[in-house]
């Protein structure tokens, strides 16, 4: 069964899922968006396909699942489940920019720059619509992307969640020194945000940073215990530092 078919969880007491269906949209898409912060991209989407379940006009609830499906690179089913969307919300910012970031991500850049003009022009001044226009300039390698960001940074100043999503289009596209920096300011904001160590440690390990690295994933690990790419991290680096001794010590035995 697809994935936005009927939800499967945990079976609850009868009593707790009578409390569970009286709980509404408001309630799933606020669970959807702490999993979205947490970097739990998969539950994310699950959750705010449940909000739909209760309110399917709850154009909050698109917008997450497209987004939920751009971070996990389901590109495709992205620009399926926008274009759904759009049947019901045809001029909705957020729906609008993350088509663009979908089929920018795709390879589309000309129908992606269209639909981002589309959604700068709607109601409002987003900070989503302006990552992603900042996305869709990334993916064609514009400089301009930059302005876009620090846009964004300035309608939400003081949000932890800005930055790192920065980060995230910056990692995406490989320029890892650049996210690196985001995610400092970000950390700066929000430094109990095991997330974010987790992204600076990838960034790191990319930038070849291996102490560095070593120690955004040991902190990512401190604030929580059992934050698997956090340890994947660390079994990474685990895993080089072994290879590089082996090669050594190979590289040794046969020195003339």
């Amino acid at each position: 069964m697809s994935r936005f078919g009927k939800l499967e969880f945990d079976a609850p007491a009868q009593g707790a899922a009578v409390k569970a269906e009286a709980r509404g949209a408001g309630h799933w898409v606020a669970e959807a968006r702490s999993a979205f912060a947490r970097g739990a991209f998969e539950p994310a989407l699950r959750l705010f396909a449940r909000a739909l379940e209760f309110d399917a006009k709850c154009v909050d609830s698109w917008v997450g699942q497209v987004r939920s499906l751009i971070e996990l690179e389901q590109f495709r089913k992205a620009r399926l489940w926008a274009d759904k969307a759009l049947e019901h919300f045809p001029e909705a910012p957020e729906l609008l920019a993350a088509k663009s970031v979908a089929l920018a991500r795709l390879g589309e850049h000309d129908d992606a720059m269209i639909l981002s003009d589309a959604s700068l022009g709607g109601a409002g001044d987003l900070p989503y619509v302006w990552l992603a226009r900042g996305d869709v300039l990334s993916a064609r390698r514009e400089p301009r992307a930059d302005s876009c960001f620090e846009r964004a940074r300035s309608l939400a100043p003081g949000d932890w969640l800005i930055p790192w999503l920065i980060a995230r289009i910056r990692q995406y596209y490989q320029q890892f020194a650049a996210a690196v920096k985001s995610l400092q300011e970000a950390i700066v904001l929000a430094p109990a945000e095991a997330v974010l160590w987790v992204a600076t440690g990838q960034c790191q390990l990319a930038l070849s940073l291996h102490e560095p690295a070593r120690l955004s994933f040991s902190q990512a690990l401190q604030l929580s215990p059992h934050c698997q790419p956090a340890q994947a991290g660390l079994n990474t680096l685990n895993g080089q530092g072994l290879a590089a001794r082996v090669a050594g010590r190979l590289k040794a035995l046969f020195r003339p």
